[in-house]
């Protein structure tokens, strides 16, 4: 499948969980991470272990005044946008990751993007 890549400045947005955010009406999940759940783990899933509160506030911080910049490269299966967002200049899922906020997805990394990025 071939993905559209776009990028574009984005501003006011809001983290919804520790891996996904909401600008205006568009839902945008950081590619190749999971965060903890913020509610129960749905049956027959391994979901990321950890405090989903404190991910989400982690991801707050990170996005708090600041313009984020997004490298749409698709969409999941819930019509969220699959996206490598900047903020500050600072990669928010190599920034969840380092600090212990969400775990690593080969699996959802489109290209190994992500893994050659964190590095």
């Amino acid at each position: 499948m071939i993905m559209l890549l776009l990028a574009a400045a984005l501003t006011g947005c809001i983290a919804t969980d520790g891996d996904s955010i909401r600008c205006g009406g568009e839902r945008i999940r950081l590619l190749a991470i999971d965060a903890p759940e913020m509610g129960a783990c749905p049956p027959q899933r391994h979901c990321a272990p950890g405090d989903p509160i404190a991910s989400r506030d982690n991801l707050r911080r990170l996005i708090a005044r600041k313009d984020l910049r997004l490298e749409r490269v698709g969409q999941d299966r819930y019509r969220r946008t699959l996206a490598v967002v900047h903020a500050g200049g600072v990669n928010l899922s190599c920034a969840q990751l380092r600090s212990g906020h969400a775990v690593y997805r080969r699996d959802w990394d489109d290209g190994l993007r992500i893994a050659r990025m964190c590095r």
